[in-house]
């Protein structure tokens, strides 16, 4: 199963796995809009944010482990 890692891209998640929208949306992350989005990767759009990345990455994970 593919998993989703901190150091993939914010667009490269969203692009593939559509459903990880509800995870940023809920984390207050309008990541879609953003120009930063194109070119970090979601360690460094969390951090920005405040956000625990690994708890991130776990609800994420999770939502695709349902898929």
């Amino acid at each position: 199963m593919t998993k989703i890692t901190k150091d993939m891209g914010i667009m490269d998640i969203v692009t593939k796995y559509p459903e990880t929208l509800e995870v940023f949306a809920g984390y207050g992350m309008g990541c879609i809009g953003c120009a930063a989005a194109r070119f970090e990767n979601l360690e460094a759009g969390a951090k920005v944010h405040g956000i625990d990345v690994d708890e991130m990455v776990d609800a994420m994970n999770k939502i695709l482990e349902k898929k």
